[in-house]
């Protein structure tokens, strides 16, 4: 088969919020040259707005590419990282939001991938489904050591510990590498929601059936049906040999798709909810897209020109401020008293926690906090048990050194107690 000169992607995206979740922290864009999913990490400190700010700062790589594809990759990942960095500036409360990033840029013959977290994307070829991404995850580092299987992994109580992420401070190194693509590729990016909680075999079955829109919004439906317990967000896209009729006006999803905007188009806007089959009410999938068909299955709403550019605003010339020097002292103490209350209560509160953890070989009950801060002791032994780690199996030994949270310290107890009865005591 000769393969055309250059291809295209017929795309679809969807997102839910889920059946447990008050917040999507999901953030998703698909167009002509860009897939990517982003999964805000940090509950309070507003992991929406780390995902959405991310995409808003991807989404401008959706244009025809350069030459480089990792390069620009590359470069939109770091100035979505810096971003963040301002918003954290501006408002110090948001330290510690950051969000995954899994990133394709499409060029009309291959794509290429930047990935940070443990957002995943997947190729669809020939009927067969493979992984494309690798998590950075605690757990992910455990199955790569051999010390824990894939499905230990679905249950591990620090499945969600996440080792590299976009979060304005660090400054990770994105994963970066290219792949060819062919005629009939499937292309699925999602959020842990779904790859989470779906089988390989089962997305691959899905992704084999219909369209983009529909396997989109099976893989949501079913990611629910799985027992999702977070936001999910699904990208599917198929390479096609000719531009898609009518053309596909980019899709942004998510907490992304929650900011304010105004209509590209100046028509009105058509809106059906989602709500799912078989099973019940999945929640409304909010999608965002200009010029579609009447029997799009989906909230439909534009993507807009911004009536202002934000960079433009944010160094925009502003009038100058009187006694401009008192009001930062001013604030600066009240930010350290603040911070000296914050502070002097966070570590009475620690010191009513308590976990199980490994002491000199033995299981032992910690009171403080799981973590570790440099030059900071904010954990020590509290009661010291006799089950020896050496008498445990490899798995729990590895959970007893990672740290067992618990309420209080009776459940404390009782873990112990729980592990004691499953070691294995020399004859």
């Amino acid at each position: 088969m000769t393969v055309p000169e250059k291809l295209f992607l017929q795309f679809s995206a969807y997102s839910d919020v889920g059946r447990i979740r008050k917040d999507n922290q999901d953030s998703g864009y698909a167009g002509p040259w860009l897939l990517t999913v982003c999964d805000g990490v940090g509950g309070a400190v507003r992991g929406d707005l780390a995902s959405a700010t991310a995409v808003q700062v991807l989404r401008k790589l959706d244009n025809t590419p350069s030459e480089d594809l990792l390069g620009q990759v590359a470069g939109a990942m770091h100035r979505a990282n810096d971003r963040i960095a301002e918003i954290i500036d501006e408002d110090p409360a948001l330290n510690g939001t950051s969000t995954t990033a899994s990133v394709l840029l499409f060029d009309g013959s291959k794509v290429a991938v930047g990935h940070l977290g443990d957002s995943r994307a997947y190729l669809l070829r020939d009927g067969e489904l493979r992984q494309l991404t690798h998590d950075h995850t605690f757990v992910q580092s455990l199955i790569d050591e051999g010390r824990i299987t894939e499905e230990q992994s679905r249950t591990h109580p620090h499945r969600n510990l996440i080792l590299k992420a976009v979060d304005g401070i660090r400054h990770e190194e994105p994963d970066l590498f290219e792949l060819p693509v062919q005629v009939g590729d499937r292309l699925f990016v999602c959020s842990d929601g779904a790859s989470g909680f779906l089988t390989d075999d089962r997305m691959a079955d899905i992704l084999r059936t219909g369209t983009p829109d529909f396997a989109a919004v099976e893989l949501v439906r079913a990611s629910l049906e799985a027992g999702s317990s977070d936001n999910v967000t699904c990208i599917v896209a198929e390479v096609v040999p000719s531009a898609p009729e009518p053309a596909l006006e980019p899709l942004l999803v998510g907490a992304a798709a929650d900011l304010p905007r105004r209509l590209s188009s100046g028509g009105a806007t058509r809106s059906r909810g989602f709500r799912g089959h078989r099973s019940g009410d999945t929640g409304e999938i909010p999608a965002i897209r200009a010029d579609l068909p009447d029997d799009l299955p989906s909230d439909v709403h534009a993507i807009p020109s911004d009536p202002i550019d934000p960079e433009t605003a944010r160094y925009a010339p502003r009038p100058p401020a009187r006694y401009t020097w008192l009001r930062r002292l001013l604030a600066a103490s009240i930010v350290l008293g603040l911070a000296w209350i914050a502070l002097a209560f966070a570590w009475s509160w620690s010191q009513s926690q308590f976990y199980v953890g490994a002491e000199d070989g033995r299981m032992a009950i910690f009171r403080g906090l799981n973590a570790q801060i440099p030059g900071i002791e904010v954990s020590h032994p509290y009661e010291i048990s006799d089950v020896e780690l050496a008498n445990l199996s490899d798995y729990d030994a590895d959970s007893v050194v990672s740290g067992i949270e618990a309420t209080d310290l009776e459940e404390a107890r009782a873990t112990i107690e729980n592990y004691a009865a499953r070691q294995d005591l020399p004859q």
